[in-house]
Formats: structure tokens, sequence, C-alpha cells
């Protein structure tokens, strides 16, 4: 009879997992009442929303390398064109830079998308109802991940019982049976929530979901800047149709013992990976 304590095992889990997923559902509705009415996203909020910190970062190197104030090079190096940032994103971009107005894009990246601004961002955001809280386990999202994950657990507890040695005094079909009603269960709570919730978001709330998808049919079709940094906003990088910029940021960093450094020949800095000629700042 240890199948029964395999089966008691896979009811916790079925049951615990939909149980948190279903009180995340209902949070996240009696938060979401009031929640966002009646205000617009900027671009660094949808960003966020849509993409994380990460995508924050994202959005102001190709807002400022469009606007020519920064220099992102296909080789994966960010250069300062205008050290004058014109809001705190900017701002923390160009001190990720660093005091020599060049860095590479990979650490500029992680260093904006820790910076303070960010963080006072995801605080906003989180404090409108608009944005869930970092690794917060009560959201939508945390319980659909631990429903799929009860449902492998079912499976391999069910298969277990039914590859289990000697007799165990119930007919392998009939235990069969008995492990799918869990199993029901925890399909049946993602069928619900894909078709009720979907899709699930690491950082929007269902009001900032909404909002978000509000902004993309505003934006649709006009075909000016705002557009265009909306969409990198929403959809990130591969939304950047310059091809020197998007290599820039798909650029991947080589070894240190093969990055250049200006002490190096010139056949040296001529490899792909090589940094390059610095501009002038324009207040200089």
């Amino acid at each position: 009879m240890f199948w029964v304590l395999l089966l008691l095992l896979a009811w916790a889990f079925a049951g615990t997992a939909c149980t948190r997923l279903c009180l995340a559902s209902v949070r996240a509705a009696a938060v979401d009442v009031d929640a966002g009415q009646e205000r617009d996203l900027t671009l660094y909020e949808a960003a966020f929303l849509s993409g994380g910190p990460a995508r924050v970062a994202d959005l102001t190197l190709v807002s400022m390398a469009r606007q020519r104030r920064l220099l992102l090079a296909h080789t994966g190096w960010a250069t300062v064109v205008d050290p004058r940032g014109r809001d705190e994103m900017e701002r923390s971009v160009i001190g990720a830079i660093g005091p020599e107005g060049q860095s590479r894009i990979a650490p500029v990246r992680t260093a904006a998308a820790t910076a303070d601004a960010v963080r006072g961002l995801a605080d906003r955001l989180v404090s409108a109802g608009l944005a869930v809280p970092d690794g917060d386990g009560s959201t939508i999202a945390a319980g659909v991940r631990r429903v799929r994950a009860a449902t492998l657990a079912v499976l391999a507890l069910g298969t277990t019982a039914l590859l289990l040695p000697g007799p165990t005094g119930m007919p392998r079909e009939l235990i069969a049976l008995w492990f799918a009603l869990p199993l029901t269960l925890t399909l049946s709570c993602l069928a619900i929530a894909r078709f009720e919730v979907h899709p699930y978001s690491r950082w929007a709330s269902p009001a900032g979901q909404r909002l978000l998808g509000a902004l993309t049919r505003r934006v649709n079709g006009t075909g000016d800047e705002r557009t265009y940094l909306a969409s990198v906003a929403v959809r990130g990088i591969s939304a950047v149709g310059e091809p020197n910029l998007r290599a820039a940021f798909a650029h991947r960093d080589r070894p240190s013992r093969d990055q250049p450094s200006p002490d190096h020949s010139p056949s040296d800095r001529s490899s792909r990976g090589r940094r390059p000629r610095r501009r002038a700042f324009r207040d200089r």
C-alpha cells in the first residue's frame, strides 16, 4: 500500500499549488480595481512593465543613440558624445560608462539596470498597483509556475506508483485512475489561468498589462519617434531596425586576453573587438 502514500503526496502538491494560484488571482483582482485609472504610461514605465530593469537600460541606450548623444559601436563599445543627461535614467547610463566616457556595452547595461533611478521607478509602479514586487512569490506568474511543477510531480509520483515491484493490493489501472484525479486538478487550473489571466507577466500586474495594451494600440500606425521607442520598450532589442545598433547589443565580449588595449599595435586594434575612437564631448 505504499502507493497510497505517494497518492497523498501527489494530492498535497496539487492542492497546495492550485490553492496558492487561486489566492494570487483573488489578490490581483482586489488590487486591480482602481489601479492605473486615468493615466498614461511613460516609455520608461512601459519598458519596466514589459521587460523589467534590463529593458529600461536598453531603452535608454537606444534613445540616446538615436539622438546622437551616445555612440554604440557594432564592436560592443559605448562612447559618450553629450555628457549631459536629460533625466535620471540617462544620467545613470552616463555614470555607468564612467569618467573616461567610454566602456563596453554589456557592463553598462548591467550597471544601469541596477541603478537607483530604476529602483525608484520600480517602487513607484508597485505603489501604483501596476507592477508586482520583485521576487514576490504570491504573483499569478509564480502561482502558475508552482502548478506546472506540481503537475510534473504528480506525473512522477504516479509513474513511481505504477512501477512499484510486487503486489500493490489494487489493479494498476485503478491506481492510474486515482493519480489521474490530482493531475486533472492541476491541468484544469492551468487551462483556466491561461484563458482568464494569460499572458503571465513577471513584472506587470493585470492593471499594468492593460495599460501596456492601450499604449500599443495608441502608437500603432503613427510612425514617429515615440512609436519607435515604444516598440523597443514593449518588444526589446528585437524591435530595433538599424543593423549596426542591433549588432552593438548582440556583440559578446571575448576573453580578456583577446581584448585590445590602447597600447596594442594597430594590427591588434584592427580585430573584431577593437575599441572605437573616442569622440570629443560637445561641451568641450
